[in-house]
């Protein structure tokens, strides 16, 4: 009876010396982790001397003013159909420059070149005496300039005008644009008849087609309105952590300028991201496609009182058809149509969350079915069936690594990916309670956000102690087992991006912590045997 109490005892003060390890080892990748920020920090000389490095390393647009930017002459449309139109775009919220306050002279001030170049979207009302204004000629050819260096979007409206004579400079606007040159230079003259020639290319809007010029209003409005909604920068995925590192390894996996067909896999298990991996991938590429679809969880897409394999694939390219052809009520009388529409057609396809073999099938059964250049992506929970498949280039979605874990806790605790003043170690040691699975890690930061200090250390108190109670005497060698091996691996991650000659005091200082930690443990477990 003695001795297997003896053998009980031993086993507690094992498991208990088990977890002081881990939790040590825990704690000391956490100091090294902040202790490293710090000195990151401290290698700036300011933080706007950082700030400038990073700027200055990549290029970005000029900042936006405005939305729309109008081009027009005042005498024919100011009080007549443009004051129509800007009362429509003020009714769809649509921010337009108003140069009220600008006085005209002959040449464009540096006022009306920030406001072309800091707006979204331009665009020229050509009427019969647009030409006869130096002034509007100036304008277009910045703008003009504009939509090539900056990528600016032009829109183009007639106003009771043929287009023909605007690229030719013929008729009533012809004869304005000449009276116009009369005096400039060979320069000027050229950079205006080059101005309007690539202006008259652009696709617009023809008032002489419209009966109603209201309706055209309307038209014109809302195209706009859409325009600016498709080119506003998306912040969908602002902030997923880690997603620049996906995405430069599934773009090597592409080989997007190859012109082969090829299909690739997405595998990891639940939670840890691959739709929005996919996604990401996807807002990226697809305008460079002739057509793309992203199939948002294909193992939802069922057929109500469909229970044989040929009627459920039917289905399935029933609705990949009209998603991918953005049409309603697409027939599919068989299992031929997808190949025979998209065979000549580059396409990008990701078909997210599969679970059954018969899906792929239905949908990209075959590289043929998809024209030279197309890429098919598939994300998924089971490896064996992208195998299955023929499906050899697979992308394995790992657990995040700790600086990665930690900075997706703050995201969604602090909403940002560093904590706020004071709260390192406590969001480090929320970060290990949550686990490395990312959606645990997220449900932790949302549980903590808006709390206190107070309440912070309060519920981090009861999280370690549901932790241990919550498993049993069985599981918990195992526990431990694995916890410790995963913050091995956190502090020998943290210790390789130390410098070479830190490592060995900070190794040292490790050791010194460990074996002092153990040894008062086995000390107070040894006395309390002896009591």
């Amino acid at each position: 009876m003695d001795s297997y109490f003896f053998l009980g005892t031993v086993v507690v003060v094992a498991l208990a010396i088990y977890t002081l390890l881990g939790t040590i080892s825990f704690m000391v990748y956490r100091k090294f982790r902040l202790h490293q920020e710090k000195n990151n920090i401290s290698s700036c000389f300011s933080f706007s001397s950082c700030f400038s490095f990073s700027s200055s390393s990549s290029t970005s647009s000029p900042g936006r003013k405005h939305q729309v930017f109008p081009s027009f002459h005042g005498a024919d449309v100011r009080k007549s159909f443009l004051s129509h139109i800007m009362k429509e775009f003020k009714s769809k919220g649509i921010d337009i420059f108003i140069d009220k306050d600008i006085k005209r002279g002959k040449s464009i001030g540096p006022e009306l070149t920030e406001a072309i170049r800091g707006s979204r979207v331009a665009i020229v009302f050509l009427s019969r005496k647009y030409a006869s204004s130096s002034w509007c000629l100036n304008e277009l050819a910045l703008i003009m300039k504009c939509r090539k260096e900056l990528g600016l979007t032009v829109m183009t409206l007639f106003y009771d005008l043929d287009p023909t004579d605007v690229r030719k400079q013929t008729g009533d606007f012809g004869m304005a644009f000449k009276e116009t040159c009369k005096g400039k230079t060979k320069d000027e003259i050229g950079r205006w008849r080059h101005a309007l020639e690539e202006v008259a290319k652009i696709a617009g809007y023809h008032s002489s087609i419209w009966d109603n010029e209201a309706d055209m209003i309307g038209i014109v409005t809302t195209d706009i309105s859409n325009t600016l909604n498709i080119s506003t920068p998306s912040s969908d995925f602002s902030d997923l952590v880690g997603m620049e590192d996906h995405m430069k390894k599934l773009e090597r996996m592409l080989y997007l300028d190859l012109n082969d067909v090829r299909m690739i896999g997405i595998w990891g298990p639940p939670g840890t991201g691959k739709t929005s991996i996919a996604r990401v991938l996807f807002r990226k590429h697809s305008d460079s496609f002739d057509l793309s679809v992203f199939m948002e969880t294909v193992k939802g897409y069922t057929r109500p009182g469909c229970s044989d394999e040929h009627g459920l694939k039917l289905h399935l390219q029933q609705q990949f058809l009209s998603q991918i052809f953005n049409q309603k009520d697409v027939e599919v009388p068989h299992l031929g149509v997808v190949q025979d529409r998209l065979r000549d057609k580059r396409v990008l396809v990701v078909l997210d969350d599969v679970d059954q073999s018969a899906q792929l099938e239905a949908m990209a059964k075959e590289n043929k079915w998809f024209g030279p250049g197309s890429r098919i992506i598939i994300t998924t929970q089971d490896r064996r069936l992208l195998k299955a498949h023929g499906i050899k280039d697979v992308y394995k979605v790992d657990l995040p690594p700790p600086d990665d874990a930690f900075q997706i806790f703050c995201m969604y605790a602090f909403g940002k990916t560093s904590p706020k003043h004071g709260f390192e170690e406590l969001a480090w040691e929320a970060t290990y309670l949550s686990g490395i699975h990312p959606s645990g890690i997220k449900s932790m930061g949302s549980y903590f956000r808006k709390m206190s200090k107070p309440e912070w250390v309060n519920a981090l108190q009861r999280l370690r102690t549901s932790k241990l109670d919550s498993e049993s005497p069985r599981t918990h060698r195992k526990l431990i087992n694995r916890l410790r091996n995963v913050k091995q691996k956190m502090l020998s991650n943290t210790l390789s991006r130390i410098r070479k000659h830190q490592i060995a005091s900070a190794a040292a200082k490790a050791a010194s912590v460990y074996e002092t930690s153990i040894k008062e443990e086995v000390d107070s477990s040894a006395e309390s045997l002896n009591h």
